[in-house]
This record gives C-alpha cells, structure tokens and sequence, in this order.
C-alpha cells in the first residue's frame, strides 16, 4: 500500500498517533477488554442485565459519540470515575516493540497520541510497548473537553494546545472517519488498517477499494503494517536505513 505523493510527507514535522488499534494491532485484545468493561459500569450503575447494559451503551455511543458523553448527559455521570474503570484493565499481553518503537523514534520532528481514550490509557499502553518516551504528549479524551473524534473542536484544541500547522503535519488513525477532518485541515492522513480488520472493516473495505486519493478526503496513504511504512518513509525522506525484510 503505497506513498501516494511522497512529497507531500517532505514538509512533516509533527507526527500524530491514534491509539487503539493504531499503535498496537486488534489482535492484543485491549480494546474488547475496555468494551467489557464499559458494559460492566453501565450494567452496575443502572441495575440492569449484561444485554440490557450493551444495548444501552451503543445507543449512547450512536447518539452522542462515545458512550461516556451518553452517560454524562443523560445519567449524570463522573468521567473522571467512568474514565479510571473502564481502563483498569491487564495489559500483560503487550509486548515491547522494538520495530515500532525504532521506526518512530526515525521520524524527523515531534511525535504525539491523540486518542479519545484516556490519558492514563495511552501512558500505560505505550510503556507497555516500550515508547511511550518517544512522545512529547498525550491528548486524551479529557484534554478535548470531553467532544471525542471525529468531531472539528477536539482537532481545534489539539493544534491549539501544542501550536501545529496542519500542513506540517500526518495523522494516523484506523478509523476512516477521524481523518476526514485532519484531511480538511491540512494534514497529510495515513489509514492504518491491521490484518485482523475488527470493528472497522467496512469502513476499512470502502477505502481499500476507493483507494488512496479515492472516496471521500483523499487519503495520502494506506497501510497494513505501521512500522514498515514508517521505516520505508524515514528512507525516502533521508532521515534512516530500511532494516531487510523479516
């Protein structure tokens, strides 16, 4: 899955992460663990069964972005509190990666998260994948006042906060739908689409097919793997050695 315009990464000097299911694959099982849990607090709080909770917790999620602003605006919820449980989770199945880890510390520039999980999430996931010291800092779902992705404001108030110009900068996100914006402001929009294509995968599907520059914001690339790409891109830009194939 190719650079579309290699050109257009020449300029980047700011380097932006989703988390889950960006940084580390499906497959390490963490976020269906926060899902888990998600369903275990509405379940408490409300005094309902398990189906009774999930039904509840995908109806907040398609009304109001995320299932905690659900709960927030209809049952008066602490976040702070919500935020706390539902990331206190095992984590003892990530594993340190090196490849990933070298790969980001060979980008030119400064290198952030941006994710609507929360801080705490994002600090413990990437020491667990040994760089989390890569990163000059972590915008989480508080720092956006709460308005999660793929909504305008929490965009405005990342570039706000850390002073970034869009065009110097690439997001890399496995949801489709959080680049639209990024793609308007500016930014150079890098889809990471993991083999185990989960929750996503039609979303994921329609972009693959329309391809980069296709459907939608055009898209400046698409991957399957993180760390080849990025390795691949520090060659091309000057900044590393391509490691050989494993």
């Amino acid at each position: 899955m190719p650079v579309a315009d290699i050109s257009r990464f020449q300029t980047i000097d700011c380097w932006i992460f989703d988390l889950d299911n960006t940084l580390y694959p499906p497959h390490a099982d963490l976020w269906p663990k926060v899902d888990q849990k998600i369903t275990q607090y509405i379940s408490h709080l409300l005094g309902v069964d398990g189906l009774t909770a999930r039904a509840i917790q995908k109806y907040y999620y398609a009304q109001h972005g995320t299932s905690l602003n659900g709960l927030m605006a209809h049952d008066g919820i602490d976040p702070h509190a919500f935020l706390a449980f539902v990331h206190d989770i095992d984590r003892s199945n990530i594993e340190a990666d090196a490849r990933l880890g070298g790969a980001i510390a060979r980008l030119p520039g400064r290198k952030f998260i941006f994710t609507n999980g929360s801080r705490y999430h994002a600090v413990e996931t990437s020491k667990a994948l040994g760089i989390d010291h890569l990163f000059e800092d972590v915008f989480d779902i508080v720092s956006a006042q709460f308005t999660p992705k793929p909504a305008r404001r929490p965009y405005d108030l990342f570039l706000a906060a850390h002073g970034i110009e869009p065009a110097r900068a690439a997001m890399f996100e496995d949801i489709p739908r959080n680049l639209t914006i990024p793609k308007e402001m500016g930014m150079a929009c890098v889809l990471v689409v993991p083999g185990e294509q989960g929750s996503n995968k039609d979303e994921w599907d329609k972009r693959i097919e329309a391809g980069v520059g296709g459907e939608g914001p055009p898209l400046d690339a698409i991957t399957s793997d993180l760390p080849d790409f990025l390795d691949r891109l520090s060659l091309l830009l000057g900044q590393g050695v391509l490691p050989p194939p494993q």
